[in-house]
Order: structure tokens, then C-alpha cells, then sequence
């Protein structure tokens, strides 16, 4: 009889892979003993990455969600597992290392198990801290390989990188397949190989299934010697989310490997639950192209995971695009080839900009620069001439090595820009700030609750967290649904663009305005001309004087942050392109300043 395969349900993963929420505390408690009784799951996925800050965004406190969830699991005696991002804790930016460790001490005590560490660079640097902290709480550290397919991220490289974090500790190695596109040959090499190195560490298969590897990748897993393979179950599985168990079960059963029953009764309860859980309000927030498989990821490498955020960034660009070819005497481009155009993009400048490996958040960061680059190429300007500061942060290495070389273009690209590249260790760059946020919540007479676990969250996400103690972001989230409601009983006739533009140009306000200078979004959201900052005045209405430094606005992204718009020079705002609460798109126009 072959070896026994396990199985882990990716729930919080099935949703961010969908769309942009996930299940409340209360729907968590509802579906957590039925898939308990489903019996086929050793392991359950039940929160990290986004999983928090999502909460947050719709006004619930992450921390009664974990514990909702987490509870019925831990005394069935399934393993709980979170994701976390290393360097960057549960959220897009560096975390501090004081902060780090508290999130596994408060994890450990919600009962979470194990925490599957992994850096988006595959720097060791990044990892290591976190495989430490994990083992002090009694945390099991899994840490993670983040697999893509290149000139540079070869079986050797990986099993190399494996050896270096088993040695530091690490109890449990993951192949963090996150776009799905590691080939299934070279995935089962590289568990053969750190099987034959390390025959008693338990390895661990996720593989998103869009460009469609995955499938053959789990059963080239299992004949290698994996020991868990993640799955995921309908209503949502496939697509760009992850393969359904009843179909990787089946497959195992007949290769001959040793696979847990399913009770197809509680399957059928957990699926309808979850669809209730859709029609309830989840389903508002779920793209309809991640339903879908496409081989196009071969070749860009993009996960499965961001296609919904960045088709909705190539709708929103459209319109600029083609005007900016329209200008400029050029043949304006279709939807489709727009898309076909990105993904070469990335192709191109991927391999330019060391060949990170394409997950959050450093896909984001290449997708960005691709985009911008199809936008400067439409109006006569330069690629690389429109890259934002966390894509420099990547470049630069202040948050982390990259896997590959710079083409020469960049780095002389960095020097005309006076940046200078950063030869440290990453968490050095950002001192310890516990006790800052310790003794504001003393001040505001705020509970730091069991386990410190209030005042975790108020450090990781300082700006959710404090929208949620408000009320804001509950408001703000019932807004969005109604909107979102109101929107779906609208009749579909033709799809209207995202960005509406005005009549007038940027050559006709150039024309006369001459020494005006645009301000563009400095990310993808919805734009706040007035937001209620303690820190910031409101910002003025055009026809009004701006002092350098003031907010001009704001722009809230997907995931919550609220990104500011610094004024850098006194001048009159003379024309706006945007309106407040308009969705706006990374690098589109929002005013002129003259």
C-alpha cells in the first residue's frame, strides 16, 4: 500500500482567491462542525494574509473570528494553519520585528497551529526571525517556498533554500505554487529531493489551479512523497482558486495512495452553506473571471489570486490609454489586446527587474510597472518613467534580495534618480514601535484585550483598526454594499467605463495653464477629496490655494489603506478629473496645480 496523502481545506484562501471579502465571525462558526463532519480533512486554512484586514473592513474584529473559527477545529483535533508574509506579518508593508513576535504569541493562544511563513523573495533573511518567534510561542513554523518557473528558480535552487530553512528550524516545508505555473515535473524533483535529504520533514503541496498545472502538480506531489496537498471545494474551487477534493481524492485513490473517506452528505452541507454565504452578500464582491482558467499564465507567471483586481485595472486604464494613443496619433487597442499587451509587458520586464517571484506583493509591484509602461508607450514617454515607491523599495532591496540580476537599464535608471541600493537586512530598516501603540490605546482608554491580541491588531493595522473602533469602516462598508446591491439590480445593457474624463484635455489645460502639473493617483481605490484625519485638514475645492504638504486627498485602496496625496508645491488647483468616491486607477490624473 503507497504512503498516506492528507488533506487541507484552503478556506480562507477559496475566498480571497474569488473576491474581496471574507465569511463573518458568525458565518465562520456556522460552516467550521460541518466541515468537521465532512471527516476528510486533517488540516484547515482558517486565517493570515488578508484574512484580518478584511475583517476589519466591514467593522468586525478579526480577533472573535479566529477564535470563532478556530475553536470547533482545535477540539475535533484538526491542525489550524495561517499564512503569513514574513518580513511583512499580515499586511502589504515591513512589519516591526517587536510586533512580529507578538502576532505569534497571540495567534498560538487563538489556536492557530501551525503558520505557514513565506517571503515573496524567497530571501532567507526574511523567513528565518519568523521560524524563531513561531518555535517560542509552540507554534509549528512551516515555512515556504514561493514557486515560479525561471532561468534562476531551478530544483537546485529550491532544494538549496529548503536545506537553509529546515536548518534554521523550520519543522515543515511548503511549494507555495501561488500563480500555479511551477511545472509538475520539477515540483515532484524538488520534493524528492528534500525528501531524500530530510526523509522525516513533513512537505506540504498549494497550487492554484489558473493556467491549469496544479492537478497534474499534486499527483507528481504524492508519487515525490508529499505528505498534505491543499484543496478546496465547491462553490469555489477551480478557476484561479484551487482544485476541488473530490477530484484530487479521486485521482489519488486510483494511483493507489491512502486517502481519508468523505462524508459526501456533510460536503454537500458544506457547499450549500458556503453558497448561502454568496447569496448573502460575499457574492457582490466576487469577480466573475476568476471562475475561469487561462493559459495565458504560462507565460506572465501572474497569480491566479490578483486577476479580478488587475482586470478591473485594465478597465479603468482603457479609456486612458486609448486617449493617450488617440493624441498621439495611434491606432487605439481593443480590451483583449490590451490584456494580451499587459501580459507580454510583464514578460519583458519580469526578467529586468531580477525575477521576483510573482506574489503579493511584489506581483502587484511588476503588474504596476507593466501597466505604467503601456501607458507611457501611449503618450511618447519612456518605459520605466512611472514607478511608484514600493516598487523601488523592491528594486532597491529594502525588502529583500532579489532572486536575480537588474538589467543594466535600471540600475543606471536608480543613479539618475540619486536612489541608492540597500545592502542590509531588511527588518533593520524598521525599528520596534509596540509600546508606541501600547500607550495610545492606554490614552484612548482601550482594552488591549486577552493576550494582547487588541493591540496586535491595532499595530499591524493601525489605520483599519482604528476605522473599525470608530465605526467608520462599518459605515463605509454598508455604503459599498448598497452601491453594490443597487448595481446588480441594474439591467446590463453596456458596460459603462469606470473612469469617466472630461471634455477638456490635458493639452488643452497644458494649453492654458502652462505652468500646470498634474497629480496622479498614487494607487488603485476610491478617491476621498475629504477624509476625517486628526492629522489633516480638509482638502480644498478646485479654484482654491494648496500650501505645500498639505493632504490634497486621499486614496483608499481594496485592501482599506488610506494612502495620502501630499501637496508639494503652493499653487491653485485649476482642474479636477475625478470626483469623491470615484474609483481611480494607479497613475490616472485627479488635478492640475498651478
Amino acid at each position: 500500500m503507497k504512503k498516506e496523502i492528507q488533506f487541507s481545506l484552503v478556506y480562507r484562501d477559496m475566498w480571497q482567491s474569488s473576491g474581496k471579502y471574507q465569511p463573518t465571525a458568525g458565518q465562520l462558526k456556522q460552516i467550521a462542525p460541518v466541515i468537521i463532519q465532512t471527516k476528510c480533512f486533517a488540516r484547515v486554512e482558517t486565517n493570515g494574509g488578508a484574512f484580518e484586514q478584511v475583517n476589519l473592513l466591514y467593522g468586525e474584529n478579526p480577533n472573535t473570528a479566529v477564535r470563532e473559527f478556530t475553536k470547533p477545529l482545535n477540539e475535533a483535533g484538526i491542525l489550524t494553519q495561517m499564512l503569513d508574509r514574513g518580513l511583512n506579518g499580515l499586511r502589504m508593508n515591513p512589519v516591526p520585528a517587536d510586533v512580529r513576535k507578538l502576532m505569534y504569541r497571540v495567534k498560538h493562544a487563538q489556536g492557530v497551529d501551525i503558520t505557514r511563513i513565506f517571503c515573496g523573495l524567497n530571501d532567507a533573511r526574511n523567513i528565518i526571525p519568523s521560524i524563531q518567534y513561531a518555535t517560542e510561542s509552540g507554534m509549528t513554523p512551516q515555512a515556504a517556498l514561493c514557486i515560479t518557473h525561471s532561468p534562476v528558480h531551478t530544483v537546485e535552487y529550491y532544494v538549496a533554500l529548503a536545506k537553509t530553512l529546515i536548518e534554521a528550524g523550520a519543522k515543515e516545508i511548503c511549494l507555495k505554487d501561488m500563480a500555479g505555473i511551477g511545472r509538475p515535473y520539477s515540483n515532484g524533483q524538488i520534493i524528492q529531493q528534500i525528501k531524500q535529504q530530510y526523509p522525516k520533514i513533513t512537505i506540504q503541496y498549494h497550487g492554484h489551479n489558473g493556467p491549469g498545472f496544479s492537478i497534474a502538480s499534486m499527483l507528481e506531489a504524492a508519487r515525490a512523497g508529499v505528505d498534505v496537498i491543499d484543496v478546496a471545494m465547491e462553490p469555489l474551487s477551480w478557476g484561479m482558486v484551487h482544485p476541488d477534493i473530490i477530484t484530487v481524492h479521486a485521482m489519488l485513490k486510483d494511483a493507489g495512495f491512502t486517502v481519508p473517506d468523505i462524508n459526501m452528505e456533510a460536503y454537500m452541507e458544506a457547499r450549500r452553506l458556503t453558497q448561502t454565504f454568496i447569496d448573502d452578500f460575499l457574492g457582490f464582491f466576487i469577480d466573475p473571471s476568476n471562475k475561469t482558467m487561462t493559459s495565458m499564465l504560462v507565460g506572465c507567471g501572474l497569480p491566479g489570486g490578483m486577476m479580478g483586481s488587475m482586470m478591473a485595472d485594465l478597465k479603468g486604464m482603457h479609456n486612458a490609454i486609448n486617449l493617450a494613443l488617440k493624441q498621439n496619433n495611434k491606432a487605439e487597442v481593443s480590451f483583449n489586446n490590451l490584456v494580451i499587451r499587459l501580459f507580454k509587458e510583464v514578460e519583458h520586464v519580469w526578467p529586468m527587474l531580477g525575477y521576483p517571484p510573482l506574489v503579493t506583493p511584489f506581483s502587484q509591484y511588476v503588474k504596476n510597472i507593466a501597466l505604467m509602461n503601456i501607458f507611457a508607450e501611449a503618450k511618447n514617454e519612456p518605459r520605466f518613467s512611472m514607478i511608484d515607491k514600493d516598487s523601488w523599495n523592491m528594486i532597491l532591496g529594502k525588502t529583500g534580495r532579489l532572486p536575480g540580476t537588474l538589467a543594466p537599464e535600471i540600475v543606471e535608471l536608480a543613479a539618475a534618480n540619486n536612489l541608492s541600493f540597500y545592502e542590509g537586512d531588511p527588518q533593520d530598516a524598521f525599528p520596534d514601535e509596540l509600546e508606541r501603540f501600547r500607550s495610545e490605546m492606554t490614552e484612548n482608554g482601550w482594552e488591549s484585550g486577552p493576550d494582547d491580541e487588541e493591540l496586535f491588531e491595532f499595530a499591524m493595522h493601525e489605520r483599519q483598526y482604528r476605522d473599525m473602533k470608530s465605526g467608520a469602516a462599518k459605515n463605509r462598508f454598508n455604503q459599498e454594499l448598497e452601491q453594490a446591491k443597487e448595481k446588480a439590480k441594474a439591467p446590463i445593457i453596456v458596460r459603462r467605463p469606470v473612469i469617466e474624463f472630461p471634455m477638456f484635455t490635458e493639452a488643452e489645460i497644458k494649453n492654458k495653464y502652462p505652468n500646470a502639473q498634474p497629480v496622479h493617483a498614487p494607487c488603485k481605490g476610491k478617491l476621498l477629496w475629504q477624509y476625517d484625519l486628526t492629522d489633516a485638514s480638509k482638502a480644498p475645492s478646485v479654484g482654491t490655494t494648496v500650501n505645500k504638504g498639505d493632504y490634497l486627498c486621499f486614496v483608499q485602496t481594496i485592501y482599506g489603506s488610506i494612502e495620502p496625496v501630499k501637496q508639494g508645491f503652493t499653487g491653485t488647483i485649476v482642474a479636477s478629473y475625478a470626483q469623491q468616491g470615484q474609483e481611480v486607477q494607479k497613475g490616472q490624473i485627479l488635478a492640475f496645480i498651478e
